[in-house]
């Protein structure tokens, strides 16, 4: 369904006019498979994040394609309805000056999926009724909202659309433990709702083996290994048993 094929990317070091380029991914190719939940997980500074910017979008890759469905995610009316995401930083997610009705109806509004004759209240009141939220919360301000209620609120944004893929960057790594727990188990909840697929970024091994099917193993911009969730003590190489020593005794 997601497919990434080849993927480069690499950045000016040492100002505008540099020559010099530092590789940040190199000949990344994997499929996100429909209703799977991918995860990607890796050290700091392994290039987890920036291939999350090229899946949505938000930067071009140098070399390769990735294609949703066969169409490029390049092409923004392939991208608006059909990808959406969950970032790390809740609280810049959201624009301070919108209400949480108004932060969610945003997506939908872009999509052109709302008419002025539709039950935008009843949807948003269904929205916030599947991320554990109830319908007193429509005209709150961030400011006015917990971290967890607030993160809440960007998945409720996310799946507005019903979309295909959505991608999870580090989406609960500001989360106290207990929260973080919450909302793993409401994600899990929702993809059997939507029938989604995620691709889930993310330095935290054990909230990847909660979630996932599988998981890819990055080091250094590149795949060291796939592996099922299941067979994750039986991964290869020796960064990946290093990278899991924590979670699994080999």
């Amino acid at each position: 369904m997601l497919k990434v094929e080849g993927i480069e990317k690499s950045y000016n070091q040492g100002g505008l006019f540099s020559k010099h380029r530092q590789q940040v991914l190199n000949q990344v190719t994997f499929e996100c498979r429909h209703g799977e939940c991918l995860g990607i997980i890796g050290e700091s500074g392994s290039g987890k994040s920036t291939l999350g910017r090229l899946i949505l979008g938000i930067e071009r890759p140098d070399r390769g394609t990735i294609s949703l469905h066969g169409k490029n995610v390049q092409d923004r009316r392939v991208r608006i309805g059909n990808i959406s995401a969950v970032f790390q930083n809740y609280t810049s997610s959201i624009n301070p000056f919108l209400t949480v009705e108004a932060a969610i109806m945003e997506p939908m509004q872009a999509q052109q999926k709302l008419r002025k004759d539709q039950g935008n209240s009843e949807k948003v009141d269904l929205l916030l009724h599947q991320v554990g939220l109830d319908p007193s919360y429509r005209s709150k301000y961030p400011h006015e909202l917990s971290g967890g209620e607030a993160q809440r609120v960007c998945i409720a944004r996310a799946i507005s659309t019903a979309p295909k893929c959505i991608v999870f960057d580090e989406a609960i790594s500001s989360l106290d433990v207990s929260v973080q727990i919450q909302v793993l188990q409401l994600l899990k909840e929702l993809k059997e709702i939507y029938k989604l697929s995620y691709v889930f970024i993310t330095h935290d091994i054990q909230a990847a083996a909660y979630i996932c099917d599988r998981v890819i193993i990055f080091r250094e911009g590149q795949i060291e290994e796939i592996v099922p969730i299941e067979q994750l003590k039986d991964v290869q190489s020796d960064y990946a048993k290093k990278l899991l020593k924590h979670l699994i005794p080999f």
